[in-house]
Formats: C-alpha cells, structure tokens, sequence
C-alpha cells in the first residue's frame, strides 16, 4: 500500500477516535446539566411564589384597610342615627348602612381567601425548600462523580491527541493539505472503504477501472461521485 495513503487512513482513524470523545463528554455533563437545571428551576418556583405571597398581602392589606374604613363608617351612622329628623333621612341612612354592611361581609370573605392562598404558597415553599435540599446535596455527588469520568475522558483523549502529533510529523504534506480540504466537508467520511464496488461514503458504484486501482492502493484514489478518499479493508483487498 501506498505509504501516504495509510498514512491518510491512520489519520482518519484518529480523528474519528478524536471526535467520538465529543458526545462521551456531553453525555458525561448532561446528568450534571439536568440536575443544575432542576435546581435552578426550583429556586426560580421560590422566587415566584415569594413574590406572589407579597402581592396577595399587598391585596389582604388593602382589604383590611378598606374593612377598618367601612367600620369606622358603621360607627359615625350609629352616632348620627341619633340626629335622624325626617324618615327620608332615616332610609337614607339604612341604606347606607346596608351597603356598608354588605362591603364588610365582601371584605372579610376576600380577607379570608386571601389568607388560605397565601398559606398554601407558603407550604409550597417550605415543600420546595426541602427538595431544593436534596437537590442540591445531590448535586455535589453529580458533579464529583462528572469530575471523575471526565478525568478519565481526558486522558484517554490526551493519548490519541499525542499519537496524531506523531502522525502529523510523520505524513506527507501535500497529501495532509488535501486530506484536510476534504474534512472540512465529509469531517469523519473524508477517507472510506469500498465495499462490494460502492463508495461507503455516498454509496455510488465506482468504476471497474477506480475500483481496481484502489485494490492496488498504489497511489490515493477519490471517489469520482462525492470525491472522498477510497481503501479497501486487508481482509477485501
């Protein structure tokens, strides 16, 4: 076989060993990242219901304050009612005094519903709190037992990055300057076996002529359909 072309054929086969460390490392970070998430999305279910308690007291407040104006109000028409002269002011007053009474009855009612909803956030909080415990106890156990299998990733990538080095001192210039032309398109298809006379890359028959100079493996032979790098496999050839 051609030296250049196995040269060629290693360096593929190590840049493909490169790039199969992406999706380890993701898959590594990905339990890690869910769990941050979920943390982060607890804390944030915190925030908002903190915020919406605020704005349910702010509510009950306003209430408690117009409650405090109506019986105030109740209180004046009783001492007036002593005052009454006509019975078109008496009518007056009772009325008043209904609507007055009514509005009591509304507020302490929203008064009273404000309170159990804001007790319920509050319980929600307190469920949350402890989950966001637990979470974040968890969390330190994901992100050693992350630390540690990316350590192990990493120097297992840090070996196949020294034996590409070794490979780029070794191979051919030229021939590396067109490898990496067609990688920066076909990325891990750049060098591919023919099999049963079609390219695995785009899987279009090859010529006898092609194919047979690709048994030879006298020189590096592409793909005339997609232009990729062809070999056969010892056992084929």
């Amino acid at each position: 076989m051609n030296q250049h072309l196995k040269q060629l054929i290693d360096l593929s086969k190590v840049d493909k060993e490169i790039d199969a460390f992406e999706p380890q490392i993701e898959e590594a970070n990905y339990n890690y990242e869910a769990a941050l998430a979920k943390t982060k999305s607890i804390e944030s279910d915190i925030e908002n219901l903190t915020n919406e308690i605020k704005d349910e007291e702010l509510k009950k407040a306003k209430n408690e304050l117009h409650l405090a104006e109506l019986s105030q109000k109740l209180e004046d028409n009783s001492k007036k009612s002593g005052d009454i002269k006509t019975e078109r002011e008496m009518k007056s007053l009772q009325l008043e005094e209904e609507i007055a009474k009514e509005q009591v009855t509304f507020a302490n009612e929203e008064i009273d519903r404000l309170e159990k909803i804001i007790e319920a956030k509050k319980e929600q909080i307190e469920a949350a709190k402890v989950t966001l415990v637990e979470f974040t106890s968890n969390l330190e156990s994901v992100k050693a037992d992350v630390d540690k299998k990316l350590a192990v990733i990493n120097k297992q990538r840090q070996a196949v990055f020294v034996s590409k080095e070794k490979l780029l001192g070794a191979v051919n210039q030229k021939g590396l300057a067109f490898y990496q032309k067609i990688r920066r398109w076909a990325k891990n298809s750049t060098v591919v076996v023919v099999e049963e006379q079609a390219c695995m890359g785009c899987h279009m028959i090859i010529s006898d002529k092609i194919y047979a100079d690709v048994i030879k493996a006298e020189d590096i032979t592409t793909c005339p359909h997609c232009g990729r790098i062809l070999h056969v496999e010892a056992a084929s050839e």
